[in-house]
């Protein structure tokens, strides 16, 4: 496990997981600027990093299963009571038999990242991505949020360039992506839906140089930081290698459960 430390190139879901450390220390302390510390004494993983790895143990067990699905997201969710969830999603977490309950919150496409790289196309990655967010977050901006992001994070890996994800997402999603992320800092405010601040998160990708600028961009909105970066990460980590120094730092926040279910599933997509 020691070696994983060490890494020199990273891309995969490495990116949602150290967006998410990035920004925790300011999801209820936010700033409108781009120089801050990366990680403080506060840094740690957060609820969106239980998700991803949720969604990733699932994909590992058996993809074609919603109620595998539901499982993992049950386990995982349990057994990190305090990781930051909504009151929605907890008392979902309490139920035996647990149904949707029509969100169109973030947390749809904070934890799709695993789908966007385990998928061997456009269409599985959008199944995958639409299965991951349905359980839960069954709203129609739910779904969209989840979907694109994961078309985001699929079509970066795949080569394509950032002018045709933006062409993509606009498109198919109907989001705006024509803004700046200048133009959004100065009114932007705490925003959990998918409508108000999925968008927002991908403009802190596309306007970046590389995996530790959309961090900072996603953080300098002010908004759900570690959400947000953690949405943002997710797809700079399939267009750029996430530095070594970075990675490491991330990682190091995660326990040993964790950190295991996280080299399990980079085993697994990497086959």
């Amino acid at each position: 496990m020691n070696d994983y430390y060490k890494v020199i190139n990273m891309k995969g879901i490495i990116g949602a997981i150290c967006g998410d450390v990035i920004g925790s220390s300011h999801e209820f302390h936010p700033i409108k600027e781009k120089d801050f510390l990366l990680f403080d004494k506060h840094s740690s993983f957060t609820d969106d990093t239980v998700m991803t790895l949720a969604i990733a143990s699932w994909l590992v067990k058996d993809k074609t299963s919603i109620e595998v699905l539901i499982r993992q997201i049950k386990m995982f969710g349990r057994s990190y009571p305090g990781a930051g969830y909504g009151g929605m999603f907890r008392n979902w977490l309490r139920q035996k038999n647990p149904e949707a309950y029509g969100s169109w919150a973030n947390g749809s496409a904070m934890r799709v990242s695993p789908c966007a790289w385990v998928a061997e196309s456009l269409e599985e990655a959008q199944k995958l991505a639409e299965m991951s967010a349905a359980v839960t977050h069954n709203h129609p901006e739910g779904i969209k949020g989840a979907l694109a992001t994961s078309d985001a994070i699929y079509l970066a890996r795949t080569g394509f360039t950032k002018d045709e994800i933006k062409e993509h997402v606009e498109d198919n999603y109907g989001y705006d992506l024509s803004r700046t992320v200048d133009e959004i800092r100065p009114d932007y405010r705490f925003d959990v839906s998918c409508k108000g601040s999925v968008p927002e998160s991908i403009i802190c990708f596309l306007e970046a140089r590389d995996f530790e600028d959309t961090a900072r961009n996603a953080v300098s909105l002010g908004g759900d930081a570690d959400t947000q970066a953690a949405i943002a990460g997710s797809i700079a980590s399939a267009y750029w290698d996430v530095p070594p120094e970075i990675s490491a730092r991330g990682l190091i926040c995660l326990d040993p459960n964790l950190l295991e279910h996280f080299i399990r599933f980079e085993e697994f997509y990497k086959k």
